[in-house]
């Protein structure tokens, strides 16, 4: 392609509104341009590194034996009716209702596939034979994001690979798991993503039983736990810490105090007016566990970790206390609760870190009022049973094995792998029969990959003051000639055959046919970032010499012009590998 007869519309200011680089660089470089807040047209650049991703997912999930197919983004509201998903998504569900003869009918824009792969399944798979069986698909989804922002990261329509896997049984669905999670791994590996694969919240079914695939980068939304010694990493819902002391306080115990702490209902405002540490407090929070309440103590320091509260207990499901329930089962309003002195006889759940501390301070159950010098076991006592991690992991905590430690990180979540269990084939009722008649609900597991998130992942991570430096893998050019004057014919003879013998050895090739000074061409060269430069000069082909220069190399290199194209070819072929 030459330059002069596509788009590419670079910008030498950053855009107002983009805040990460991702966002300034996919414009500034003529990748993207906004329609509307979370809606964005790709250009022929960015389109061209789009479909260079979605070609290499399609690849590895044809080779981990996906069938592709494809599904409409318009389904109608009964669906999601059916599996209470509405409600679930709330909001953020685009759904509208249209004139059809005379009549409305309720549609939904699909934010993800769950309920029409599952009707699919269940009017075509009815036995065991039929199984295992993994369908996926690229397509655009919607969701009413209500802040858009970071360009392609959170947007309100996105192109998403999702696949879907049935099952006859829970070890079938771990080697279609597998299959996934290994096809996830090289799919980024060829993108050219530093990623880590992290242990995230699992399914109804199975252990960990779910995975996110994250890349780290300063400007992500979420965070990862990772330990570099270990190779642990986990998202913060589902990280676990190692073996902490737990050697109680020597100091001798004072006697318990009841003091006044006036309209101080955070831990911030009693620390602050009892002159104390936080971490010498103790945080009680009433919880409902499965509609039944309990309490759940921290170090003030800390925060609880509502996942592991959840497995601990073995609740299906967890959620804060209304006001009107915490103040029946303390006695109190709303941040005056502690372990001593509950109204009602409630299980009593505590962090490990608890069992080590000393004359600590606690909610005394009572409005303005707060015990000082507490301590477990002679003012207030747990069951050893009830005893886990229940907190947020934190910077330099131990890692669970115990080597090494922990270090929190912000990322940007590609992928995710989740053991779906059979949530939706009940609710829709895809059900087969095994060897002996008997039927059974199909066993699903679900696989996302945010295309869009692949490219804004890598542009994140990968580039420098100039602009972007992409991988052989995704770059929407592979190499790019710059002539560097269009009015000489000896320069422009040997860029046209180099263009042409190029491009007929299969490489993507760009021409810079502009008639722009060598600063301006060499300037969109950085920001575009094609990773193999070639310029065509005059000196240089006096002689015969083309300059080379690899985008994330400072200096450049010289090629004979006498086969060129046959040498730069065989570059690109082994860049790509």
């Amino acid at each position: 392609m030459r330059w002069t007869q596509t788009f590419i519309p670079t910008m030498k200011e950053s855009p107002e509104g983009a805040e990460i680089p991702s966002h300034i660089l996919m414009i500034r470089a003529g990748l993207i341009q906004q329609v509307m807040a979370g809606a964005y047209t790709y250009l022929p650049l960015g389109l061209r590194a789009l479909k260079k991703a979605e070609r290499i997912v399609r690849e590895e999930m044809d080779r981990a034996g996906a069938v592709e197919l494809l599904m409409p983004a318009l389904s109608p509201i009964s669906l999601w009716e059916r599996t209470g998903r509405v409600e679930a998504f709330g909001n953020v569900l685009i759904n509208f209702k249209v004139n059809r003869a005379g009549k409305q009918v309720h549609l939904a824009l699909g934010p993800t596939h769950e309920e029409i792969i599952t009707d699919l399944i269940s009017r075509h798979i009815s036995s065991y034979r039929q199984m295992p069986l993994t369908l996926y698909q690229v397509q655009n989804k919607f969701r009413n994001e209500e802040r858009p922002r970071f360009g392609v990261l959170r947007t309100s329509e996105f192109l998403m690979k999702d696949a879907y896997s049935f099952d006859t049984d829970v070890e079938s669905l771990g080697r279609s798991y597998d299959a996934m999670f290994e096809a996830y791994c090289r799919i980024f590996s060829r993108a050219g993503l530093k990623y880590l694969a992290v242990e995230a919240e699992s399914g109804p079914i199975g252990g960990d039983a779910s995975h996110e695939f994250m890349v780290v980068a300063d400007n992500g939304e979420d965070v990862v736990v990772h330990c570099e010694e270990s190779g642990y990493a986990a998202n913060l819902e589902r990280a676990e810490t190692g073996p902490r002391g737990l050697e109680t306080s020597s100091a001798e115990p004072q006697a318990v105090k009841k003091v006044p702490t006036p309209e101080a209902s955070s831990i911030e405002a009693v620390s602050k007016m009892l002159k104390c540490q936080q971490s010498d407090m103790i945080k009680t929070l009433i919880y409902l566990a499965d509609e039944q309440p309990l309490a759940v103590l921290v170090r003030g320091d800390h925060e609880v970790n509502e996942n592991k509260v959840r497995r601990a207990v073995g609740a299906a499901t967890i959620e804060l206390a209304s006001a009107d329930i915490i103040t029946k089962v303390t006695g109190a309003p709303v941040g005056f609760a502690g372990p001593i002195g509950l109204k009602e006889e409630i299980p009593v759940w505590a962090d490990f870190d608890v069992r080590s501390m000393a004359n600590m301070i606690t909610g005394a159950n009572e409005a303005d009022m707060h015990f000082t010098s507490v301590y477990l076991g002679r003012d207030f006592s747990i069951a050893e049973d009830h005893f886990a991690d229940l907190r947020n992991a934190e910077d330099g905590d131990p890692a669970p094995d115990g080597q090494g430690t922990l270090s929190l990180r912000h990322a940007i979540e590609v992928g995710h792998v989740f053991k779906l269990g059979t949530k939706y084939s009940e609710a829709l009722n895809a059900r087969f029969l095994d060897a002996q008649e008997q039927q059974h609900p199909i066993i699903m597991g679900c696989y996302g990959i945010g295309v869009n998130r692949i490219i804004a992942a890598l542009v994140e991570t990968n580039h420098d003051d100039n602009g972007i430096i992409w991988p052989m893998s995704l770059a929407p050019y592979e190499i790019l000639l710059t002539p560097l004057s269009i009015k000489s014919e000896e320069v422009m003879k040997v860029a046209n055959g180099l263009y042409e013998d190029l491009q007929s050895a299969g490489v993507d090739v760009l021409m810079d046919d502009r008639d722009q000074r060598p600063g301006v061409k060499f300037k969109d060269a950085d920001l575009v970032g094609i990773p193999l430069r070639v310029v065509i000069g005059e000196r240089g082909l006096k002689e015969g010499q083309l300059e080379v220069k690899w985008r994330q190399d400072s200096e450049a290199s010289m090629l004979p012009v006498d086969g060129a194209a046959e040498k730069l070819a065989g570059i690109v072929r082994e860049a790509r590998s």
